[in-house]
């Protein structure tokens, strides 16, 4: 086990410890730890877009205005200034998504976090599924229950006074000041 999860051992396998049952153990903890993944993640991911938020609309903004300019070249039949602004225009959504696809791993870094430990602690741990010849890995269970602890976090997270003003953008019914 690497030292990080080493350090990390004792704190997280209490929560498999938590009735004295196993099974219910095993579920309880890793629902726990799913919901921990998913705080830890919304924060970093928070963290990180205030961080390259003016950037990120920077480059939505110039590749907004280089698609515009590519499109009334083509309407002008300039096809030199087409190419120029549309090269212009990938570029800056080039790097409006990679920084997209940054912010993503911000919310996700925790998770994997987590499943490197468990599989660490429950690589041969499977669950045999009743009335069918399959059975779950804890990759399996933690999946399903990081789902469950994502719907379950989003229908939560806007109730929260931090978020209800970025709910009422994403309805388009606010206005921005």
């Amino acid at each position: 086990m690497p030292s990080l999860f080493l350090w990390l051992d004792p704190y997280l396998i209490r929560l498999y410890r938590l009735t004295g049952y196993a099974y219910l153990d095993f579920f309880l903890g890793t629902l726990v730890l799913a919901f921990l993944a998913l705080i830890i993640g919304e924060a970093s991911a928070s963290l990180a877009s205030r961080a390259v938020r003016q950037q990120a609309d920077r480059g939505a903004d110039e590749a907004r205005k280089y698609q515009n300019l590519s499109l009334e070249a083509l309407k002008t039949g300039d096809r030199q200034a087409y190419t120029a602004a549309n090269k212009l225009a990938n570029e800056a959504f080039s790097r409006s998504f990679f920084m997209q696809i940054g912010m993503s791993g911000a919310f996700l870094w925790p998770t994997f976090l987590v499943l490197a430990w468990m599989q660490c602690r429950f690589a041969e741990v499977d669950f045999k599924l009743p009335l069918v010849d399959f059975s779950l890995s804890y990759l399996g269970v933690f999946i399903l229950l990081y789902l469950a602890a994502y719907f379950l976090f989003k229908r939560v997270k806007y109730g929260w006074r931090r978020y209800r003003g970025t709910k009422e953008l994403l309805k388009g019914n606010a206005s921005i000041h």
